[in-house]
């Protein structure tokens, strides 16, 4: 089983930001599991879908060839319950960057029949475990090359749209072949 927590993208602009979508259905089998007469969403699944829509913001910053680890949540705070039926959309800027990573700040808003709220908002540091910086390319620390193999990597990015909608900061369309990463055919 995967856990992707972004089923799509719908705005990705490299560098900057990112608006990713999650949908709840009652087929999902870990609504039944967290509270049994009451459906809800994890408030931890929400959090690793607004990491995973602002680390893949910060790993792009590095052309996804440096380690790009979520290091901790220096703030974080849930305002309601996500019911299956209802769409979270996450929204995820770059802030302030570091040799050692970057700071992101991501929001996550609920809509449903009851209309739209502020979910969850978040900020994220994600911290570069760079590889390169050692003779050994980081063998001795028990590092690995990638954190993703790059067919399963440009598969997701796919998948969630990202390159149908992603651009750079100068508006041309981000390719896989600039990320050398295989191109799907």
């Amino acid at each position: 089983m995967r856990w992707f927590w972004v089923d799509r993208f719908s705005e990705y602009v490299a560098g900057s930001h990112a608006r990713g979508h999650k949908g709840v259905s009652l087929s999902d089998d870990f609504i039944h599991s967290h509270w049994d007469i009451y459906p809800t969403l994890p408030n931890s699944l929400i959090a690793e879908g607004m990491a995973q829509t602002a680390g893949l913001l910060v790993s792009e910053m590095y052309d996804f060839k440096e380690l790009v680890v979520l290091a901790k949540f220096t703030k974080l705070s849930f305002n309601t319950l996500v019911r299956p039926s209802e769409q979270l959309e996450y929204h995820a800027t770059i802030g302030r960057t570091v040799d050692e990573g970057a700071q992101c700040h991501v929001t996550a808003t609920a809509r449903g029949v009851e209309g739209e709220r502020e979910q969850a908002t978040a900020e994220i540091f994600f911290a570069r475990l760079s590889t390169s910086d050692t003779a050994d390319g980081g063998a001795a620390a028990g590092l690995p090359d990638r954190l993703f193999d790059p067919e399963d990597l440009v598969r997701w990015l796919h998948v969630t749209g990202v390159f149908q909608v992603g651009v750079r900061q100068d508006g041309s369309r981000m390719k896989p072949e600039d990320y050398d990463l295989p191109v799907l055919v």
